[in-house]
């Protein structure tokens, strides 16, 4: 936009300084000096427009910030952060243990009504405790390796109570939309 404007400046400027083409010049050192005249007048015109334009319009990028300065040490917070993280992947992990020390012994030891049932609320149990399950267990994986037990053969109904009652917890402890709202009666 400056330019074109610088441009059409020159161009009308150049029209006011230039010798008509149908006067004659009497010799070459006149024609010189016309041409110097002319072009002097068109470069300080030039230059004069030029220091008002940037003057007046301020660039794009005075407007924006500086760009942020990277730091070599991590700062105090992102120590915190990092500490909380890996607690909370150890605190996982151990709760990851626990569940799948519960899932093998419903899978390979169980073998009694009592036992099923027991482990079945153990798991219930620790869902409730942990607010869901950890990372790392998913509630389809779990569901098929219950379910291949219950495949095999010996599944009497209170299992299936127990069974039922885990599910219907997980999925309610993973749903958006556990905490009620009290102000509401509907």
């Amino acid at each position: 936009l400056q330019i074109a404007a610088l441009m059409s400046l020159m161009g009308t400027s150049m029209a006011f300084t230039s010798t008509p083409s149908f006067a004659t010049q009497s010799s070459s050192t006149s024609l010189e000096a016309t041409r110097r005249e002319s072009l002097s007048s068109i470069f300080t015109t030039s230059a004069a427009t030029l220091a008002t334009l940037t003057t007046l319009s301020t660039p794009a990028f005075a407007a924006r910030e500086p760009r942020p300065e990277y730091l070599t040490e991590p700062t105090e917070a992102f120590k915190e952060s990092e500490r909380q993280r890996d607690e909370f992947r150890r605190n996982q992990l151990l709760l990851k243990k626990k569940f799948t020390s519960l899932l093998d012994r419903l899978t390979f030891e169980s073998t009694t009504e009592a036992e099923l049932v027991t482990d079945l609320d153990q798991l219930r149990a620790l869902v409730i405790e942990t607010g869901g399950l950890p990372l790392g267990i998913k509630k389809d994986e779990m569901v098929k390796i219950i379910r291949a037990k219950k495949a095999k053969g010996f599944w009497p109904t209170n299992v299936e109570i127990s069974y039922q009652g885990l599910t219907r917890e997980i999925a309610y402890q993973q749903s958006p939309n556990r905490e009620k709202d009290t102000a509401n009666p509907l």
